[in-house]
């Protein structure tokens, strides 16, 4: 019988993954990402899918960036009661990052609401933490390369996919094809975790594109930070750095780490993380020791490497702290969260930094400041970027386009056809045009709602 596929994110942007497959009368969601970026991008988080939440039968996670898994919350609220599949890494980080997402939502609204700032009255948040702490419940893992049945006689496979603890490559066995997602491909030479496996033999292939038209760069984080860090404390500036909470902001605090061992840097520059999300995630990778390059003692130095802020009143207090010092905060696109009271009171004056340390999608604050605007809102009003800006090509946890082509020649026989998802139009259009020619396989790049049968 059948198979078919219906892209309901994930397709001409780099948000919102969610890939609706069916067959026999079964449905299943893998992955359930929120939109982010561009308003009209984020609109659709509001929009109700094609089928009802209480219809769908399963729903399995590659990873738990908030693109591949914040929307569940509202899917559980919504109706949803079975079961959500990952691994144990994904989980242990969906307990932290998706309160937190239902939290800044919440207070993303009342901010509106206090300030009389929305067309809505009152705003409303998609969800809440309590939405969020509910949807845990559902959770079950499996751990990599061991085989189960989320719907009876669909047969799924988690694969290390690097990236972030827990991040997986799917293969779904259904309807006699073998469907691969790739989930988010980690890079081979990242500073802490390890490289992705070698993909399984696979029918059809959804492969990401997030740099599917751009190469890494030769710089190590090492080579690009120390310079950055040390021109800082020179001029006694305050670097703020947008991290991501998951993975950017463990990676550069054990570059800070190398570089003071290596006196490339001074042992007393002041480090502070300020992300109760990034503490909490800091903790994990002792938990996790087979999936990153850390030892037992460098983890142990990872929580000892900075200052870890918990409190809304220890975040505050920075501010009567002069430089120089390094502030770690999120978001990782200075979309939300605490990066932005420090983004306001910091990039005003040129002796401070504005260190960003990953992919920016298109339409967030954190890839306005990169592509070099002058002002930034923040909290409804226009901040001045007087601050120096660096952007560290060596910090993204994504593969490259040559390495997730590498990736795919991995698998030795060619594909039906791959179908391109999870990057910029230009991006994936670009990667399955390589695809095309230097692989010979047939590869597709589909449209946002399309669907496809197998």
């Amino acid at each position: 019988m059948e198979v078919n596929i219906t892209f309901l994110g994930g397709a001409g942007t780099v948000t919102g993954s969610k890939y609706l497959v069916r067959h026999n009368g079964h449905s299943m969601l893998v992955d359930c990402g929120l939109f982010q970026g561009y308003k009209q991008l984020r609109l659709r988080n509001w929009h109700p899918l094609p089928l009802a939440p209480h219809q769908i039968d399963a729903v399995l996670l590659t990873h738990a960036h908030l693109d591949h898994s914040g929307y569940l919350p509202l899917l559980a609220r919504d109706g949803y009661t079975k079961s959500i599949h990952c691994t144990p890494g994904t989980r242990d980080l969906c307990a932290i990052l998706l309160p937190d997402s239902g939290h800044l939502q919440e207070e993303d609204a009342a901010f509106l609401n206090r300030h009389q700032l929305t067309e809505h009255a009152p705003a409303l948040p998609l969800y809440t933490r309590l939405d969020a702490q509910h949807c845990m419940k559902q959770f079950r893992t499996h751990a990599f390369h061991k085989s189960f049945e989320p719907i009876p006689g669909w047969r799924a496979t988690f694969t290390p996919a690097g990236h972030i603890l827990g991040a997986a490559s799917l293969l779904l066995e259904v309807g006699g094809r073998r469907i691969l997602f790739s989930g988010d491909l980690g890079r081979p030479d990242d500073l802490i975790m390890n490289p992705p496996e070698a993909p399984p033999q696979a029918d059809t292939v959804l492969v990401e594109s997030t740099y599917g038209d751009r190469e890494h760069g030769n710089e190590d984080i090492l080579h690009e930070l120390g310079p950055a860090l040390h021109r800082l404390a020179q001029r006694g500036g305050v670097a703020v750095v947008p991290v991501f909470a998951v993975g950017r902001a463990q990676a550069v605090l054990h570059a800070i780490n190398l570089l003071k061992k290596q006196g490339a840097i001074a042992q007393s520059l002041p480090v502070f993380l300020d992300s109760p999300m990034a503490v909490s995630t800091t903790g994990l990778f002792g938990h996790h020791p087979g999936e990153h390059r850390l030892t037992a003692h460098e983890v142990d130095a990872l929580s000892h490497s900075a200052t870890m802020v918990q409190t809304t009143d220890e975040s505050k207090a920075l501010a009567r702290r002069h430089g120089p010092m390094v502030i770690l905060s999120a978001s990782g696109m200075a979309t939300g969260g605490r990066v932005l009271h420090h983004l306001a009171l910091y990039a005003g004056d040129h002796r401070n930094m504005i260190i960003i340390t990953g992919y920016q999608a298109p339409g967030t604050r954190g890839a306005r400041i990169a592509n070099g605007e002058k002002t930034t809102r923040i909290h409804g009003q226009d901040v001045d970027v007087r601050a120096e800006v660096v952007q560290l090509t060596s910090a993204s946890a994504h593969a490259d386009a040559n390495q997730t082509l590498a990736w795919l020649r991995s698998m030795g026989h060619a594909p039906d056809r791959v179908y391109v998802v999870h990057g910029e139009m230009g991006a994936a259009d670009m990667l399955r045009q390589r695809i095309e020619h230097e692989l010979r396989w047939r590869a597709t790049v589909p449209e946002h709602g399309s669907s496809l049968t197998l």
